[in-house]
């Protein structure tokens, strides 16, 4: 069974150092097809995004708990030990390549050009973590200075790279946030019957950290797909 509610969570430290515009933070990016959720437990900072309705700024400080939708361009600003509890929606889509980075439109429309500035290299990553950013922002700027038309012509490029994987993410999503629904129907089904055999199936599971470069920050993410099972 996967993460309650087929979600996924993590924990993320937001970058610090200097990115392009004198900021510190993260890489700014959207999903293109998953809510993300931030649960602010350290630090201060502020979370930029940009939709059709323009550039916002919203304080972050502990206990702020905030979420954005698909389309939403994002991106965690650190003003001062940044920690926060990630949630997102569709667990293992966001894995498999949900998220698109705000590089300029030019890389953007060219699938192979977006390929090469995305990924990282084995070697010399925290170098190469700064470059992306760095390529984001430079971008994240131009759409923040673009309005309505650039921003809908980032949609279109973002759609056109993502749609050869969407087959594959629908078969995760039925996997996980579907199949997780359908549990519940007939667990309800069977409590309307009064059958409480689903109760001795109970079991308790846990996923360890595993800790990789993310793009707002350093990550200890959880593999929910594939978690321990203690029956012992």
């Amino acid at each position: 069974m996967t993460f309650p509610g087929g979600t996924s969570v993590s924990r993320l430290t937001v970058y610090t150092g200097a990115c392009a515009d004198g900021l510190e933070g993260g890489t700014p990016h959207l999903h293109t097809a998953s809510t993300e959720a931030y649960v602010v437990v350290g630090g201060r900072g502020t979370l930029q995004t940009l939709d059709l309705n323009g550039l916002r700024e919203t304080a972050l400080a502990p206990g702020s708990t905030v979420w954005f939708t698909p389309g939403t361009i994002h991106r965690a600003v650190n003003r001062g030990g940044l920690e926060v509890v990630v949630v997102m929606s569709n667990a293992g889509l966001p894995e498999a390549g949900d998220a698109v980075m705000t590089f300029p439109p030019e890389v953007v429309a060219d699938a192979a050009r977006y390929r090469e500035a995305a990924t990282l290299p084995a070697v010399d990553v925290e170098e190469a973590v700064g470059r992306r950013r760095d390529l984001a922002v430079a971008g994240f700027l131009r759409l923040a200075d673009g309005g309505p038309r650039a921003l809908r012509a980032f949609y279109r490029s973002a759609a056109a790279l993502v749609r050869p994987r969407v087959a594959g993410w629908r078969e995760i999503w039925e996997s996980t946030v579907a199949e997780q629904a359908r549990r519940t129907a007939a667990i309800l089904d069977a409590l309307e019957r009064g059958d409480a055999a689903h109760l001795e199936e109970s079991a308790l599971m846990e996923s360890p950290p595993q800790e990789r470069w993310g793009m707002c920050g350093h990550l200890r993410a959880h593999d929910v797909a594939h978690p321990i099972v203690h029956t012992g």
